[in-house]
């Protein structure tokens, strides 16, 4: 609640065309509150308490995204995503490559969009993606699981 207080206010100042002055003191409030810093010019997140990790930037936005695994060569990456801004209201696995400009969006759909769709990864050789898919059992998405105390849940 804290972090959506502090970043409504940060949007609000940036949109009203406060002055550098003010962005700033919301980007520490933001940062102080929730231990991440806001990004830097070249996109970059900095978070306070990270010691080990330099350079992470947010590639994904909008949606639920999981399960990221990398090619081989690092250069894409296979994912799992649920965004109702691209239609998609049951996990598909979606690819995201690097060397192209992020402004493809929505992300080129690899699975079938049937079912829900999971644990996508790169075979060697990058050519080949292998996931696991509920579509041929039934091709509507199946139900989610109930969440137990403490928000965990089993497939």
């Amino acid at each position: 609640m804290k972090y959506s207080i502090a970043m409504a206010a940060l949007v609000v100042l940036a949109s009203c065309g406060e002055g550098a002055k003010e962005t700033e003191v919301v980007e520490e409030a933001v940062a102080e509150l929730t231990g991440v810093n806001i990004e830097d010019e070249a996109g970059v997140i900095h978070y306070a308490q990270e010691t080990h990790l330099q350079n992470v930037k947010q590639l994904t936005f909008g949606g639920d995204n999981a399960e990221a695994y990398w090619s081989f060569d690092d250069q894409k990456l296979v994912l799992q995503v649920t965004n109702p801004n691209w239609d998609i209201a049951c996990d598909q696995i979606f690819l995201l490559d690097l060397n192209e400009e992020p402004d493809s969006m929505p992300l080129p759909m690899l699975s079938t969009g049937l079912g829900r769709t999971t644990c996508a990864y790169f075979l060697p050789g990058d050519t080949t993606v292998l996931y696991a898919s509920t579509h041929l059992g039934d091709e509507a998405c199946p139900p989610s699981p109930e969440r137990v105390t403490g928000g965990k849940y089993v497939w």
